[in-house]
């Protein structure tokens, strides 16, 4: 069987050592082998995320991390500011309302990055805001937003900023301390290069302090006992020990790469396909290509093309498997090529030779 190209915006393929490394026997998740594991993981996380702040280990989701960075720092009733550019951003707002928080919600063009002046105007407009929630890099629209940028205006009206940076941490630079970030949440399967299990919260001193006001329900996502837990070298619920098997092999390579060298490697990755995919003919999704992201590219479907039929062809035909348009806005209107993690100059330019024989066979007549 062919091996399959998949460059979706996560899950990510996994190096064949990770892998490995997760098929190993279990070992007593309240014992001292689990400790030096979850203690070698802290650290090392702390390097990834820039940060001298706490880094919780969740058995979780992306999303499972986001909800966490919601209930551990508000209230019922609270007033917040959702930095949304895109589905991502969409579903933080999502849960801070469903747990009764009101959301201040600016309006950005899809594909734009977030305007610093429309926020700064809004913090404003809005005193009683108490935290910002901004997506750092948008994968429905293949855009990152400013965020150094985005925290010296939230810092400017002393607001709690709560940043997902699923998509970013690990590959494009997030600079959780030197930016102020107070909450900042990722997962194990995009960056890290593992599978799905496991999402990380770093979490300021200042997030602290809002933890211990905070009225909103929360038992299994309840930071304060992991970080008891923690001090015991344990996590308070069972852990997806398999997944930590193999992100102490990634997050090994990673650090001995040097976290620059991550990121330039994701901003040569980057600037290539989007280089390639306009050599096609093609037209990026992001409207301003200062913000394009270098973990996803996000395409405008070419007039004429039916991206159902053209993303079926390049699975069944030529084993490449590229990601739809999400969420209602953009399904059948973008397509997405999916570059983080474990991806090399090798797998885009695959990519890029099978959409330049498969483009014409859907009746795209621009393909170079």
């Amino acid at each position: 069987m062919a091996t399959v190209n998949l460059r979706i915006p996560g899950p990510t393929p996994c190096p064949e050592d990770a892998l490995e490394a997760g098929a190993q026997q279990m070992i007593n998740h309240r014992g001292p082998e689990f400790a030096d594991l979850i203690n070698r993981s802290h650290e090392r996380l702390q390097q990834v995320f820039a940060t001298e702040n706490d880094v919780v280990l969740l058995t979780a989701s992306g999303t499972g991390a986001m909800e966490a960075a919601i209930v551990n720092t508000l209230s019922p009733g609270d007033q917040v500011l959702g930095i949304s550019i895109g589905v991502f951003g969409d579903r933080f707002c999502q849960i801070a309302e469903g747990y009764g928080i009101e959301v201040v919600k600016p309006k950005f063009d899809l594909g734009a990055a977030a305007d610093v002046d429309v926020i700064r105007q809004a913090l404003n407009d809005n005193p009683g805001v108490k935290a910002v929630l901004v997506t750092h890099n948008e994968t429905s629209t293949g855009v990152t937003n400013d965020l150094g940028a985005i925290s010296r205006v939230v810092k400017e009206f002393d607001k709690l900023l709560l940043v997902d940076a699923v998509s970013s941490l690990g590959c494009i630079p997030c600079e959780t301390d030197a930016w102020g970030c107070d909450v900042v949440v990722t997962a194990s399967q995009k960056g890290f290069m593992v599978p799905p299990g496991l999402a990380f919260a770093s979490i300021s001193p200042r997030a602290w302090e809002a933890s211990k006001e905070a009225k909103l329900p929360r038992f299994y996502f309840d930071f304060g006992r992991h970080k008891s837990y923690f001090e015991q070298g344990q996590t308070p619920w069972t852990p997806a020990v398999s997944v930590m098997y193999s992100l102490d092999v990634t997050l090994s390579a990673m650090l001995a790469s040097g976290m620059g060298a991550v990121h330039e490697h994701h901003a040569s990755i980057g600037r290539r396909a989007r280089e390639g995919v306009k050599s096609l003919g093609l037209k990026l999704f992001a409207t301003d290509e200062r913000y394009a992201s270098d973990t996803v590219t996000s395409i405008h479907g070419p007039e004429g093309v039916n991206l159902g039929d053209l993303l079926k062809l390049l699975r069944t035909e030529y084993n490449t498997v590229l990601a739809a348009g999400q969420g209602p806005m953009m399904l059948g209107k973008v397509f997405r090529i999916g570059h983080m993690g474990y991806v090399s100059e090798a797998d885009i330019d695959a990519v890029l030779d099978a959409l330049r024989d498969a483009l014409p066979r859907v009746g795209f007549a621009g393909a170079a």
